[in-house]
């Protein structure tokens, strides 16, 4: 079953439910406020006859006074104790036969349902105590027709009835109309789904302004979904591009020296030596150039980090001790406080910290700066070497995966052009931000930010 008919045959559901709850608390509503409006006249004139009547009249008197307040198809009755009728005047001896008199302590009211030849008719009978020196001694009953009550009540038993299937008629046109309106978007959502399935080219639904309501907000999100979809596509062809290109070359030299040691043999023992020294660096290359390569897929995933609270003094301290037993150079660590405490991946603020470091080294001889400043809404943690620089016209691709200023000095120094990237990738994680400032041929500053 279609949505759209859901939701029409709900609504017309739940509109004649109301309607017809509606329509009884109407009808008796309407019933009980026409009986006792009757009721009301009734004991009217109840009172009028009880104070009419003396104890010392006699029966022709009695009735003489009751019949000055019969109306048209009444009866008016006393009782005695015994539910006797003592007195009795009428005008519709078929109705006052048909009602039994009875004794009552307390004013009472019953509405009777009487079927003669002429139809049904409604008949209101109040009966109230007749006391004397305290005590009930006969009952005055007066029963009266509720004229037109039974035509009013069938004249509103249609009404309703016709406003509840006209209500439901336009319940089920209204229903439509608004599950159309409510699917629409949803309907074209699904015919963008489909276009897309067919045609494998992504195509983004349109909104018009700002969403208003949770099904446009759900066609923006998927819009957004869409975009990240591409995204990480472009993102995966690119990354295969770039590791095809890359690890090109080096297959290409191990295959070539590879070819040469087949059809030379290995009887030049030096010739050998080289090409398997080769086949081993290039071999090496790869390994370190895979490596990599899962590192940049890892923080292109914007897979949560695990922040803990750490002292990046001591941090800095064990890093800078590491690099200087690998590469035995000067590497100086600045800070003005300690500890300095920053929320962050110990691990991956690490990683970025070595990537900045290794590139100071392979990029400069001096002396390699490392700052850390606690200031009042970020942590920095600045990188500063005084090597070869960055020229101005290269600064704005130092952060692409795989680009490498000067490709004959990275070959030399085993760079593969994806330490910026990662490093990059990793501050986003954070929430940071890296900055690079550089002078061509007096050094390179790199700075991180870290938010508090």
């Amino acid at each position: 079953m279609k949505i759209t008919t859901k939701i029409n045959l709900i609504t017309t559901a739940w509109i004649i439910c109301v309607l017809v709850v509606v329509n009884i608390v109407v009808f008796y509503s309407f019933m009980n406020v026409t009986v006792n409006v009757e009721k009301k006249i009734v004991l009217q004139n109840a009172d009028a006859i009880l104070e009419d009547i003396n104890n010392g009249d006699s029966n022709e008197v009695i009735k003489e006074k009751l019949l000055k307040y019969l109306t048209n198809g009444s009866f008016i009755r006393i009782i005695d104790h015994k539910s006797k009728i003592i007195h009795q005047v009428t005008n519709n001896k078929q109705i006052a036969n048909k009602i039994k008199g009875k004794f009552v302590t307390q004013t009472k009211s019953k509405r009777y349902l009487i079927r003669s030849a002429q139809g049904e008719e409604q008949i209101l009978v109040v009966r109230i105590p007749i006391e004397s020196n305290g005590q009930v001694i006969e009952t005055l009953e007066i029963g009266a027709r509720l004229v037109g009550l039974e035509l009013g009540k069938d004249v509103l038993l249609s009404i309703l009835i016709g406003c509840t299937v006209f209500g439901a008629i336009i319940s089920l046109l209204g229903g439509k109309w608004l599950a159309n309106i409510l699917i629409h978007p949803v309907s074209n959502m699904i015919d963008t789904m489909e276009e897309i399935e067919q045609s494998g080219v992504t195509k983004r639904m349109v909104v018009d302004g700002q969403p208003k309501d949770e099904l446009q907000k759900m066609a923006v999100t998927f819009n957004r979904m869409l975009d990240r979809l591409d995204d990480n596509i472009e993102r995966q062809q690119q990354f295969l591009s770039d590791a095809s290109h890359e690890l090109k070359t080096p297959i290409t030299v191990i295959k070539s020296y590879i070819d040469f040691l087949r059809r030379h043999g290995i009887q030049n023992e030096a010739v050998a030596l080289d090409a398997i020294e080769v086949i081993y660096s290039e071999a090496t290359r790869i390994q370190v150039m895979t490596e990599k390569f899962l590192d940049l897929a890892n923080t292109e995933l914007e897979n949560m980090v695990e922040k803990t609270t750490i002292d990046l003094v001591t941090l800095s301290e064990s890093i800078v001790k590491q690099l200087h037993s690998a590469y035995k150079r000067e590497i100086t660590l600045h800070y003005d406080e300690r500890p300095i405490l920053a929320v962050a991946d110990e691990l991956k603020l690490k990683q970025v910290i070595i990537i900045l470091l290794d590139n100071a080294i392979k990029y400069s001889k001096d002396r390699i700066d490392l700052y850390l400043e606690n200031r009042e809404n970020d942590t920095v943690i600045r990188v500063k070497d005084y090597g070869i620089g960055i020229p101005a016209h290269e600064m704005e691709n130092i952060f692409e995966r795989f680009y490498r200023i000067d490709k004959a000095r990275s070959r030399e120094t085993g760079g593969t052009g994806l330490g910026l990237a990662i490093a990059k990738n990793i501050m986003k994680q954070h929430d940071g931000e890296i900055k690079v400032e550089s002078t061509e041929g007096e050094g390179t500053e790199v700075a991180l930010f870290l938010p508090k």
